[in-house]
């Protein structure tokens, strides 16, 4: 495989290997140049930048056939998503397993290059929303992205890229041991026109955890005049009944409680929408390239999580423009500069309706508020070949964030909690990256600087509890240094990617295990990933990733409550040392695909003290693909192949361990057809 391909290549080939079901084993090198396209388009990033990228292509996806986020995204060096719930999870990448606003805001989520939500009112179950199911490729970066993508690319993003009509369309239908019946189609309308449809009906295997789910796409590309166009719509549906954690040591390993609900009421019911419009044309010595765009989400649920059960219902609607100019390459230069607009209204409403014996907890409205909020950025990038293998890539963005918010529940202490007085906050920030790549006859060597920060979401701001003073809260920045080396070896039957990186973060703003907020927070991250493939022959290859990190506080949090105390040099709750993938493909006969997947999750601490741990888990897969006829094929899919007793999830909190326990071993039956 050709290097030229670089990192796109190499992560291709790690997380997609040849063992798909397939009339003829197809070319790696063509694959990947087939699978470039889209990433340039809507990413933007190209395959030779500094920093780590990973891309999961459209057959790794199809053939996953993911019913939860993480079963994709995991798949990725340095990816931990913990699923809870039905479609609940949480997000790390590079970090501990983030909640509340950090959960919401240390991570950009985007769709075809847009972010799915305006950047104040993030949501920490954020990839419900986007279509992965039927995604052209999926793309990760690790690492901060903040001084190209702006606000909330602070350990990392993820970017779904929607089919475009000249990709094959499918039409698949599954069913699964578990109760969970999925349909998915992809399918032209004509006039270069692509509709996408994907619908899930899930029994639930936990006590009253049924849920039905609906997502939608539809893109199109048109040419008017001088100006190329491409247009997307998509939208989500989820309604969903929600299982709480069990409780108590090891609770995840009795396999009766494990399927109990103690909270059969909680439910989580959520829609979202959004447009956009990528316009394009040549004018002067470049390419002018204008995206104006829209986003709206609405959702209600029940906080089962928290010890007085309220019930939260939030909405927001926003949009924006995304303007950018790529200058013509002028000798070893290029240059390329942006502006980026977002104005947003929402709103949050929390009511605990029944009474708590805890005074910290009172019946009645908690926080009923409006705010709005605009952002402004503009951003330059510039890519200099100082030699034949030397190029250097800088980059500088700077971003204003106004709030205006309006308080409809009386202002004060109320208990815990602790409304504001109307008021308006702002904040600004500059975030640059600068990058050298050394190119090589068959690896590249990188070392990158990067800078990521967050504006507070507005629950930082506004959901203020009785400790904290309102204005105290600051934008949350993270410095990374990251260096790596990608390429091929054994005359192209190796590919490799390993990166090193070192990050500090600052004015970290999170939520403790007694529910209490803190304000001020401070923490390292250091870590190694790698990733390889090995194709021993056309129809037989090896592939995985390893990560290990060593997360830290680094401040120290005196005893404010009375189960919780954080010293500087504890690691992070929820932060394995170890994480890794493996997967064998098997092409064993033209018709015939057989894959073994294994997923393994490090010990960690479940508590921000470092006295309660989860011991880890290896969870094994296996998939079987049939191919009937050239466009119709078979599969089985297996999870949890040893049927292990294991937790999605495990924290402590409120003084309780508690777990959202694992899937048991299941099968899913599925029926594909190509045309």
């Amino acid at each position: 495989m050709s290097f030229r391909n670089g990192l796109i290549g190499v992560a291709v080939a790690a997380l997609a290997p040849a063992g798909l079901a397939q009339t003829e084993p197809a070319d790696p090198v063509q694959l990947a140049d087939m699978r470039l396209r889209p990433i340039e388009v809507w990413g933007d990033r190209k395959d030779r930048d500094p920093g780590a990228q990973s891309v999961l292509d459209t057959g790794l996806i199809a053939n996953t056939a993911a019913d939860r986020p993480a079963e994709i995204l995991n798949q990725a060096p340095g990816v931990n998503i913990q699923m809870n719930s039905g479609q609940e999870h949480l997000i790390a990448i590079r970090s501990p397993v983030l909640s509340g606003g950090a959960g919401q805001g240390s991570f950009l989520i985007l769709e075809n290059g847009v972010p799915t939500r305006s950047p104040a009112f993030g949501n920490v179950n954020s990839l419900i929303e986007p279509h992965l199911e039927i995604a052209d490729a999926i793309e990760i970066i690790r690492g901060p992205g903040s001084a190209k993508y702006g606000s909330n690319a602070v350990h990392g993003l993820i970017n779904v890229i929607l089919p475009d009509p000249e990709s094959d369309q499918s039409l698949r239908a599954s069913y699964g041991t578990l109760g969970r019946w999925r349909g998915d189609a992809s399918v032209n309308l004509g006039d270069d026109t692509r509709f996408n449809l994907s619908l899930m009906d899930d029994e639930g295997w936990r006590d009253a955890t049924g849920g039905e789910q609906q997502k939608m796409s539809l893109l199109t590309r048109q040419s008017f005049g001088e100006w190329d166009a491409t247009a997307w719509l998509s939208a989500s549906s989820l309604n969903q009944e929600t299982a709480s954690f069990i409780q108590g040591p090891r609770a995840y390993v009795d396999r009766d409680l494990a399927e109990t609900n103690p909270n059969p009421e909680a439910f989580r019911d959520a829609w979202s929408a959004r447009a956009g419009l990528r316009l394009e044309r040549e004018i002067g010595p470049g390419k002018l390239i204008l995206t104006p765009n829209l986003h709206s989400q609405g959702m209600v649920f029940s906080q089962h999580f928290l010890p007085y059960g309220g019930v939260e219902k939030n909405a927001h609607t926003g949009g924006g423009l995304m303007a950018r100019y790529d200058l013509d390459p002028v000798g070893r230069l290029s240059w390329r500069f942006g502006a980026d607009t977002d104005f947003a209204s929402g709103y949050l409403k929390e009511v605990q309706p029944n009474p708590n014996p805890n005074p910290a907890f009172p019946q009645g409205v908690h926080y009923d508020y409006l705010v709005e909020t605009q952002v402004f950025a503009l951003w330059t990038e510039v890519d200099v070949q100082l030699t034949d293998n030397l190029r250097l890539l800088a980059g500088l963005r700077g971003e204003t964030h106004d709030y205006s918010y309006d308080t409809r529940a009386r202002a004060g202490i109320n208990g815990r909690f602790n409304v504001p007085a109307d008021r308006s906050d702002d904040f600004s920030f500059v975030t640059p990256k600068l990058g050298l790549v050394w190119d090589r006859d068959w690896y590249s060597l990188y070392a990158n600087y990067a800078r990521g920060a967050r504006a507070p979401q507005v629950s930082d701001l506004y959901r203020l509890q009785n400790r904290q003073v309102a204005g105290e809260v600051k934008a949350e920045t993270l410095d990374s240094l990251e260096a790596g080396v990608r390429g091929d070896a054994l005359f192209g039957h190796l590919d490799f990617d390993i990166a090193a990186y070192w990050m500090d973060k600052e004015n970290f703003f999170f939520r403790d295990s007694d529910g209490l907020n803190v304000v001020d927070g401070s923490t390292r991250h250091v870590g190694i990933e790698a990733a390889a493939t090995l194709r021993i022959d056309d129809r037989l290859s090896l592939g995985g990733n390893l990560a290990w990190s060593d997360q830290e506080y680094t401040f120290d949090r005196p005893v404010v409550a009375a189960l919780e105390r954080i010293t500087s040099g504890n690691t992070i709750d929820t932060a394995p040392e170890w994480l890794g993938d493996a997967r064998i493909d098997w092409q064993v006969t033209n018709a015939l695909a057989l894959s073994l997947t294994m997923e393994y999750v490090g010990e960690y601490f479940t508590d921000p003290a470092n006295t309660v741990t989860y011991p880890g888990h290896t969870i094994f897969g296996a998939r079987a693909g049939w191919n009937i006829t050239d466009t119709l094929e078979a599969s089985l899919i297996l999870r949890n192949l040893t049927d292990e007793a294991y937790a999605d999830r495990a924290d402590v909190a409120f003084g309780n361990e508690r777990y959202f326990p694992g899937e048991p071993l299941n099968a899913t039956f599925g029926v594909t057809k190509k045309f």
